[in-house]
C-alpha cells in the first residue's frame, strides 16, 4: 500500500513542509476537546457531566467560528497573508465540535432517536441549531479542491452562507442560555465587529486607525444596547438598569466593555502595520494591506478556506 503524501498531515503546507502556524492552530483546535475529555475522565464536570460537555462543545464551536471569520480582517490589517493557510482548518474545527455537540445531545437523550427528532422539531432553539449544523456540514463537504472545481462560480455564493449560519448559531446560543446571556452577548458583539469591518470594506470606506476606532466604539454601544434589549424582552428587567450596569465600569465589566477592548486591538494592529511598512523591513513590500478600497487580496489556493469570507 503506497504511503500517504506528506500534505495529508494538517500541520504541513501544500509543499509538504512543516508549518509552525498550522501546527500551532491544529494543537489549539485539539486543546479544548482534550481538556473536556480529561475533565470528564477526572469526574471534574459537576453533577451533570454530559450537560457540561454539551455546553462546552457548543461554546467552542461558536468560538472557533468567530476565529475563522477573523482570519480575513487580521491577515489584511496585519499584512500577514499566511493566515489564510489556517482558515479551512478552523472551519472544519467548527464542524467537528458542532457534530460532537449533537452526538452528546443524543447521549443526553439516552440514544432515543425518536425523542431527539421530536425535541429538535418542537423546540425552536434546537431547530435553529440543527439547521445551522446542517449548513456547516454542507460547507465542510464542499471545502475540498475537487468540490471547488466542480461548483465553480457557485462555490463562493454557497460559502458566503457562513454569515447566515453564524447568526443562526448565535441565536441558538442566546436561546439555550436562558438566564445569563453574558457569553452570547460578547460573542455576538465580536461577530458584529467582524461584520462591521467587512461593511467598511464593501462601502469602500478608508480603513485606518480612526475608522477602526469608530467601529470599535459603535459596536460596543450596539452590544450594550443588545444586552439591554434582550434582558428587557426575555426577563422584564428594565433596559435602563442594564445600561446603567454597563456604565458601572470597572466595578462590573459587562460584555460591551470586552467587545470594546477587542475592537481597540484592530486600530492598534493597523497603526503598527503602517509604522512597520514605513520604517521597518516591510516597507514597500505589503501586497495585502487592507488600508482602503485599493487593497488587494493575497492570492491563495482555494482549498485553504472553508468559506469565501
Amino acid at each position: 500500500m503506497p504511503a500517504l503524501p506528506a500534505i495529508s498531515a494538517p500541520w504541513r503546507d501544500r509543499a509538504g513542509r512543516l508549518s509552525g502556524l498550522k501546527l500551532g492552530v491544529f494543537l489549539f483546535a485539539l486543546a479544548p476537546g482534550l481538556w473536556l475529555a480529561g475533565a470528564y475522565a477526572a469526574d471534574a464536570l459537576g453533577a451533570k457531566p454530559i450537560t457540561a460537555l454539551l455546553h462546552g462543545t457548543g461554546e467552542w464551536a461558536v468560538r472557533f467560528l468567530l476565529l475563522s471569520l477573523a482570519v480575513t480582517p487580521l491577515r489584511r490589517l496585519a499584512n500577514w497573508p499566511k493566515l489564510i493557510l489556517v482558515r479551512r482548518m478552523l472551519g472544519l474545527t467548527v464542524l467537528a465540535y458542532a457534530l460532537i455537540h449533537l452526538a452528546l445531545y443524543v447521549i443526553d437523550q439516552n440514544f432515543v432517536l425518536t425523542k431527539v427528532v421530536s425535541e429538535i422539531v418542537s423546540r425552536i432553539y434546537l431547530t435553529i441549531g440543527f439547521v445551522a449544523l446542517v449548513g456547516f456540514v454542507v460547507l465542510g463537504v464542499t471545502s475540498t479542491d475537487g468540490m471547488i472545481r466542480r461548483l465553480g462560480k457557485a462555490w463562493p455564493r454557497l460559502h458566503k452562507t457562513v454569515y447566515t449560519l453564524a447568526v443562526l448559531g448565535l441565536v441558538h446560543y442566546f436561546l439555550q442560555a436562558k438566564i445569563d446571556v453574558s457569553d452570547p452577548v460578547f460573542w455576538t458583539g465580536a461577530f458584529l465587529l467582524l461584520m462591521g469591518w467587512r461593511a467598511l470594506q464593501r462601502l469602500r470606506w478608508p480603513i485606518n486607525p480612526l475608522t477602526l476606532l469608530g467601529l470599535a466604539v459603535a459596536v460596543a454601544l450596539t452590544t450594550a444596547g443588545l444586552e439591554a434589549a434582550w434582558y428587557g424582552l426575555a426577563s422584564g428587567i428594565p433596559a435602563g438598569r442594564v445600561l446603567q450596569a454597563n456604565l458601572a465600569f470597572p466595578d462590573m465589566i459587562r460584555p460591551a466593555w470586552w467587545v470594546l477592548g477587542i475592537g481597540l486591538v484592530l486600530p492598534v494592529i493597523d497603526a503598527a502595520r503602517r509604522i512597520w511598512d514605513r520604517f521597518g523591513k516591510g516597507a514597500g513590500k505589503g501586497a495585502d494591506r487592507g488600508a482602503g478600497p485599493e487593497a488587494r487580496p493575497v492570492r491563495s489556493r482555494p482549498a485553504e478556506a472553508v468559506a469565501a469570507r
